[in-house]
């Protein structure tokens, strides 16, 4: 059995993940609405590239 700090401990840092997973859910699911779901390069760096650049458009588009 762990003691009572550390299980405390452990809490917080899965509250502190959460709160970073959300805002990060948010962000994909804003710019999959906007933009698109759908890559449309073959291969695999081309792929990243384009989510790269997707994410670098929405970043901007605010401003």
């Amino acid at each position: 059995m762990s003691a009572p700090s550390q299980t405390g401990h452990n809490a917080l840092i899965r509250s502190k993940g959460y709160s970073q997973r959300w805002m990060a859910e948010t962000s994909y699911s804003t710019t999959k609405r906007s933009l698109g779901d759908a890559v449309r390069a073959l291969g695999w760096y081309r792929q990243f590239r384009e989510i790269v650049l997707m994410f670098a458009i929405s970043n901007i588009e605010p401003l």
